[in-house]
């Protein structure tokens, strides 16, 4: 059953059976906007799409009203990679989710930016804003804007300062085709505090002056099995970790974020009960 109100709040949603069925969920599951992986997140082969398919995804979204705010890209991608072998097959693969958004017109690809392996972390960026330069070079006619989540910050994994993601989009050319994705878990880990009002909209101002509000195209929202700054990433329900409520009620009644796709990546099972609850409990969060 929709919601009269479009708050644009979803999950992630699984494309198994074909990208349509991702839509289908979505509706099931009460979402307004969803995400999805365009291929298996964990295998580096993508089987092309049919036009079968691409027309049934948008006929899906057509009939249900369900958006897809964004694409996730596959896990194996590592674009910092101090390998050869492995950049260069990151690079490609990269380069296949840039297209596959395109075909289906998906507005924004989430990616986490990589792991510097040893290497350093300035190296490491450098990597990273020198592939999109790239990229976008390639294909001037994709509009896909890269989103660059925000990260927890295990082991070499940049991302985990806005500093880091700042300094990135400063080193590529098309500023237009590069936005951000901030996840609740990935900032409350990293050492950014929101759980109080006061705290929240002061790392809000923060992120404003280091990217730009304007940045911000995706949220993720999961609460956090760890602690506070812990450098760990592990979702849990909305409520149930250490972050609990208040994080979200400060967002759900943010007016500047109202507009701005809000998406779960909560476990759940096929008949997606979970999703369904945490996004009652982020409705019920809005003042009335």
């Amino acid at each position: 059953m929709k919601k009269e109100v479009n708050m644009h709040l979803g999950a992630h949603m699984s494309i198994a059976g074909g990208v349509y069925n991702a839509v289908l969920d979505g509706q099931r599951a009460t979402c307004d906007t969803i995400q999805i992986f365009t291929k298996s997140s964990n295998q580096w082969r993508a089987k092309p799409l049919s036009d079968d398919e691409v027309e049934r995804f948008f006929t899906e979204q057509k009939n249900t009203g369900v958006t897809v705010a964004c694409a996730h890209d596959s896990y194996l991608i590592n674009l910092a990679s101090p390998d050869n072998d492995m950049y260069q097959k990151s690079f490609e693969a990269f380069g296949i989710e840039l297209e596959r958004c395109h075909t289906l017109n998906v507005p924004h690809l989430v990616m986490h930016p990589g792991s510097h392996m040893g290497e350093g972390e300035e190296a490491g960026l450098k990597k990273i804003a020198g592939a999109f330069n790239r990229l976008f070079e390639k294909d001037p006619g994709n509009k896909t804007i890269v989103c660059l989540e925000t990260t927890a910050g295990q082991g070499t994994n940049l991302g985990y300062r806005f500093e880091q993601l700042a300094q990135i989009i400063d080193m590529v050319e098309d500023k237009s085709r590069m936005g951000v994705c901030l996840d609740t878990c990935h900032i409350f880990a990293a050492g950014y505090p929101i759980q109080d009002e006061k705290d929240y909209r002061a790392t809000m101002k923060q992120f404003d002056s280091i990217l730009g509000l304007d940045r911000l195209k995706v949220m993720h929202f999961n609460d956090s099995k760890k602690g506070f700054g812990s450098r760990v990433d592990r979702h849990d329900h909305i409520g149930k970790g250490e972050l609990g409520l208040e994080p979200f009620r400060h967002i759900m009644n943010d007016k500047r974020l109202a507009k701005i796709p809000k998406i779960l990546e909560t476990p759940k099972g096929d008949e997606l009960l979970e999703d369904i609850e945490n996004l009652k409990i982020l409705r019920s969060l809005v003042k009335k």
